[in-house]
């Protein structure tokens, strides 16, 4: 690689190492004239730019050049101080998404578990704050069907019959119902519901079991439980909350050359979807 195609940065004294290309993501900006030598404000001292900015900040634009998304940490408050540096660079398709400062914070997500454990069934209520939560806990969860002779619920061994799976109930996009355990059905015939919660592949029928794999399932997933309370002394309904602080979804800038723009980049905004 030449030393043309590499460009060193000291901004605030921080120093920074990069392609030229990198910085000319956006031709019409600050830093891709600079590479062109023209901008005067950006001084090359002993073979680096000197750039009298914030050097923290930097770190998040130099990223947002490198990958075309803003992805900032979940702790993260200086949005008006990066808008501004953006625009400084004259990065303004940045400074745009940046100041849509709803769109990027991490919002906090709720999730309710309700059970009720019978004798021989559980039944189990699932709603969330976010519909997308539901969505990927329902393709975890999947129910399966089939008859059983002479066995209850404690039977630790699945029916030989083959199993259906049997549909979640979705009552609406933000909750889901199920069951397990068995019911008398005619003569010694039972009907069980199993319930397996990926990647767990066991095929579970004892409605405690259930929730404790379900329960467990949520805080591997970054769930904290805040609290418990028992909803229907009499049903033996117990509520288990949970809540956790679900990242936003990252915005992308699309860079395209568009035929007869004499190599002006123009942007559009589209949004990504990163993690649960």
């Amino acid at each position: 690689m030449s030393s043309r195609e590499v460009v060193v940065l000291s901004v605030g004294g921080v120093r920074f190492v990069t392609r030229a290309s990198t910085l000319q993501q956006f031709p019409e900006s600050r830093l891709a004239r600079m590479v062109n030598d023209d901008d005067r404000e950006f001084k090359l001292v002993n073979g680096e730019f000197f750039v009298d900015r914030d050097g923290a900040l930097f770190s998040y634009i130099l990223d947002f050049l490198r990958t075309l998304q803003v992805s900032l940490p979940a702790d993260f408050s200086d949005y008006q101080r990066l808008q501004r540096e953006a625009e400084f660079y004259g990065l303004y398709p940045l400074a745009d998404l940046l100041s849509q400062e709803h769109l990027l914070k991490p919002r906090l997500e709720i999730l309710e578990v309700r059970s009720s454990l019978q004798e021989m069934q559980a039944f189990f209520r699932i709603f969330g704050s976010c519909s997308a939560t539901i969505e990927a806990l329902a393709e975890q969860i999947t129910v399966f069907t089939g008859q059983q002779t002479g066995q209850g619920w404690n039977s630790p061994f699945p029916s030989q019959k083959a199993l259906v799976p049997l549909p979640l109930e979705r009552p609406s996009h933000h909750d889901m119902v199920f069951l397990c355990g068995t019911e008398y059905s005619a003569g010694d015939q039972f009907m069980a519901r199993y319930v397996s919660i990926k990647p767990d592949n066991r095929k579970l029928i004892n409605g405690t079991n259930v929730l404790g794999l379900l329960l467990d399932s949520l805080l591997k997933d970054g769930f904290r439980l805040i609290s418990t309370r028992t909803v229907a002394s009499e049903e033996k309904v117990e509520c288990y909350t949970f809540e956790r602080m679900k990242r936003a979804a990252g915005l992308a800038i699309m860079v395209n050359q568009t035929p007869g723009s004499t190599g002006v980049t123009q942007a559009r905004r589209s949004q990504v979807q990163k993690g649960k």
